[in-house]
């Protein structure tokens, strides 16, 4: 395994972890939330009675990609993949977030930080799956 080295950002990718860990720590110290993004989106899109919040969050995760052009440049985007393959692949993680009762922020930010055995389960279950779905799909077929 070769590091990238032009583009590694040790110092961009702690500060993003960090804003992550600050506001899931924010919402449920202040709200008693957990700020797992399907369930944040889900409740948005049902029209749950606290949408305020849950719009506010959403937002946030909008339009913090030019907060952040203040401070340095966005990196570059390729997209290596279909539109038919990025369907079937929203499709799996849908069907994976509600199989799993939550998503990757939800149980991997949120409820390993609070030793959920459950979050532990759904990570190494979703994180295994996708390791053996990139290297089928990159090496076998």
């Amino acid at each position: 395994m070769q590091i990238d080295y032009a583009n590694f950002t040790p110092l961009a990718s702690f500060a993003g972890g960090a804003l992550i860990g600050l506001s899931a720590g924010l919402l449920i110290l202040l709200a008693g939330k957990i700020a797992g993004i399907a369930g944040i989106l889900g409740g948005l899109v049902n029209h749950s009675p606290d949408r305020t919040w849950r719009a506010l969050f959403v937002l946030g995760l909008l339009i913090s990609p030019w907060i952040w052009q203040i401070f340095a440049p966005l990196p570059s985007l390729t997209m290596v993949s279909s539109i038919p393959g990025l369907i079937m692949a929203g499709l799996l993680v849908g069907i994976g977030t509600r199989y799993a009762n939550g998503c990757t922020s939800g149980h991997g930010i949120c409820g390993l930080s609070r030793f959920s055995l459950r979050s532990l389960i759904a990570v190494l279950a979703f994180m295994s799956s996708g390791f053996v779905s990139v290297y089928l799909i990159k090496h076998i077929l």
